[in-house]
């Protein structure tokens, strides 16, 4: 049997009727949400048309997914976690955000390298005060809607928390304090004399990095991959997203959709939830 969860509260005639049209199965109502169990699974092509004809997300469980054997998370920060690209947030205070965006984006999507895009925003900030990313923390940076529902929810059921970006350790540092995550990795800006200098000290947390990351998670807690849960929404989580037992891409770029075990555009971070009742 596959399950397919449909992430709304409440499913009116029109959405029983589309649904029971693509899958018949057994519809359970588990609160927020739906539970549909069923005995053939919709192909990408069904999966994607029910999702475009319906106002909420419909995700099918991979197969050999064990929500009770789930004991970590781990999520991107940028337009992940968090509602905004800092890197870009940093760059407006220097005059600089409208091409520092565009190579983001670019980024984002798959269409340049992540350590060329890296070194090619960082670049553009040299000379900036370090001030800048302090205000960005305090004038800007908002939580995705449910990220500290989704993070009690986590705790209240054992499962650990690591944060990872591609952005930097200014701002992951500081989120980790203010949810109480139990692990951070990003990238460290060189400040010197008050300044950014345009460059990166140490080695860029890229894709690889970030699958690393998960891993080192898992041998240290003595779990398999498989009972990790993965969230990101660019090109550079997309390994991430691969090694872990269930890979979400949240409000993600195409590619990333396509690619990710379940996909949350409608829904906030605490849907997430969902997948481990």
């Amino acid at each position: 049997m596959f399950t397919t969860l449909l992430h709304t509260p409440v499913l009116d005639a029109s959405a029983r009727q589309r649904i029971g049209a693509a899958i018949s199965g057994d519809l359970e109502c588990c609160g927020g949400f739906f539970r549909l169990r069923h005995a053939r699974v919709l192909d990408a092509d069904g999966l994607a048309a029910l999702r475009s004809a319906l106002p909420f997300d419909v995700n099918t469980l991979p197969a050999g997914f064990e929500a009770d054997r789930v004991r970590l998370l781990v999520t991107d920060m940028d337009s992940t976690l968090i509602t905004i690209e800092c890197i870009d947030e940093i760059a407006d205070f220097a005059g600089r955000k409208p091409e520092v965006a565009a190579v983001t984006e670019a980024a984002m999507r798959g269409e340049i390298d992540f350590p060329t895009s890296l070194r090619r925003r960082v670049a553009a900030l040299e000379g900036l005060e370090e001030t800048a990313l302090l205000r960005v923390y305090e004038e800007r940076l908002q939580l995705n809607p449910g990220a500290e529902a989704l993070i009690a929810g986590l705790k209240a059921r054992g499962v650990q928390v690591g944060l990872v970006s591609g952005g930097f350790s200014f701002f992951t540092e500081r989120l980790r304090d203010r949810l109480g995550l139990d692990d951070a990795l990003a990238n460290t800006l060189e400040v010197k004399g008050g300044r950014l200098t345009g460059q990166v000290l140490g080695d860029i947390v890229d894709a690889d990095a970030k699958a690393r990351f998960l891993t080192s998670l898992c041998e240290r807690l003595d779990i398999a991959p498989a009972q990790a849960i993965a969230l990101g929404d660019g090109a550079n989580d997309l390994k991430m997203l691969h090694t872990a037992g269930l890979g979400v891409a949240f409000r993600a770029k195409p590619k990333v959709q396509a690619a990710a075990g379940a996909v949350l555009n409608h829904s906030g971070l605490d849907a997430v939830l969902h997948f481990l009742e």
